[in-house]
């Protein structure tokens, strides 16, 4: 547990009157602590190349819809059609590196029962994800004894474009994107650095801040 968040929104300008819209839009992410920034676009023609862009939101907003946005399938899709993602996180500069992106999806399945997956869509380090798609650990560079840390593991920011393997187009669905840090330290570890206590057995001593940003709905058209 942390002790604190933030909300963030993306408004077209700094006003209280566009401030109020981009929430009525739902183009809107929040974190456990850290300023980090986060950009989430879906639609049904994002390529990889995509992903080489340094402004993200440039070709999300001309190729799709950002989070809070809706989806629906476009008249004449092709057998297969399966919507694209483009989803972009860089780190806080006085915070720890990204560990990962991942996408979370949840869908009603035929009997309208409530399913949800996790998907690691990128990563920093090189590693290599196993058969089920899961990405091994990032690691931790936590000295708790000092509440220290060092970021030569994970990365400034990630980029990429995810389509989804296992779309339904008769299956309403929603998807939103979950930012991981590499470990950190908690407050207990500050706390106790500071004070020169020793925390009880069991406590937590580093933390993994992380990012959350409104879904993207899909609905069938029929």
């Amino acid at each position: 547990v942390v002790s604190s968040g933030y909300a963030a929104v993306w408004a077209e300008e700094n006003t209280r009157a566009s401030i109020w819209d981009a929430m009525q839009r739902k183009e809107t992410y929040a974190t456990t602590g850290s300023r980090m920034v986060v950009r989430f676009f879906g639609g049904w023609d994002f390529e990889k190349a995509d992903a080489d862009t340094r402004s993200p939101a440039v070709t999300g907003y001309t190729k799709g819809v950002p989070m809070g946005g809706d989806l629906s399938l476009p008249e004449k899709a092709p057998e297969g059609q399966a919507p694209s993602f483009l989803v972009a996180a860089m780190k806080d500069p006085l915070s720890g590196n990204l560990d990962r992106i991942q996408v979370i999806k949840g869908w009603l399945d035929a009997k309208g029962g409530l399913q949800e997956k996790v998907y690691d869509v990128v990563w920093s380090g090189g590693r290599q994800a196993d058969a089920k798609g899961k990405v091994p650990s990032v690691g931790s560079t936590v000295d708790v004894e000092n509440a220290t840390w060092t970021n030569t593991i994970g990365a400034p920011e990630l980029i990429t474009v995810w389509k989804d393997p296992d779309f339904d187009p008769k299956l309403r669905a929603f998807y939103y994107v979950r930012v991981l840090e590499i470990p950190t330290p908690r407050w207990t570890a500050y706390d106790a650095k500071r004070f020169g206590s020793k925390p009880l057995p069991g406590t937590r001593m580093t933390i993994t801040e992380r990012a959350y940003t409104s879904p993207i709905w899909y609905t069938p058209t029929k």
